[in-house]
């Protein structure tokens, strides 16, 4: 059964509001506020794992972001859920890959802009999401999707990816 067009198109916008809304103030404006942006100059290999983190965090998202729109025609937020529960593309991998990506952007800006800080702000992060998943997301996602969620959750880890889908 296909998706319609506006459907498909309610989904994408609901989805880019979202990128800016919630990753785009956590893994962007929150950082910017902490730091300014303001470098320590850390030496050039770890500036470069630092972006590589960054790149390979945002472009991560972004693909997480296109599942929802392709597979779940909806958005990944709780006012705009999907329409069907989102296994394919990352989610083959790991349950949480928006999360990790984010996270994995957080981290590369320590090393990025040599601010330790940032360090601190990427565990209160994972606490703050771990907590959230855990306390919401997994039950409504329970409630939502029933025995397919379930099998699902026992056939794919939460936080460390496994190789093969």
């Amino acid at each position: 059964m296909g998706l319609s067009a506006s459907r498909r198109v309610h989904a994408a916008v609901g989805s880019a509001v979202f990128l800016v809304a919630a990753p785009g103030v956590v893994a962007g404006v929150i950082p910017w506020l902490l730091t300014g942006w303001q470098s320590s100059h850390p030496p050039v290999p770890v500036v470069a794992l630092g972006s590589i983190l960054v790149v390979a965090g945002a472009v991560l998202v972004m693909y997480a972001f296109a599942g929802f729109v392709s597979e779940g025609a909806g958005a990944p937020a709780p006012v705009a859920p999907t329409q069907r529960l989102v296994v394919g593309g990352l989610y083959r991998y790991v349950r949480n890959p928006m999360y990790l990506a984010v996270g994995t952007m957080i981290i590369g800006q320590p090393l990025l802009l040599g601010r330790a800080s940032l360090l601190g702000y990427a565990a209160i992060f994972y606490a703050v999401v771990i907590a959230f998943v855990r306390g919401y997301e997994e039950p409504v996602l329970a409630a939502r999707y029933g025995d397919e969620y379930r099998a699902y959750r026992r056939a794919v880890p939460g936080w460390w990816p496994r190789l093969r889908p």
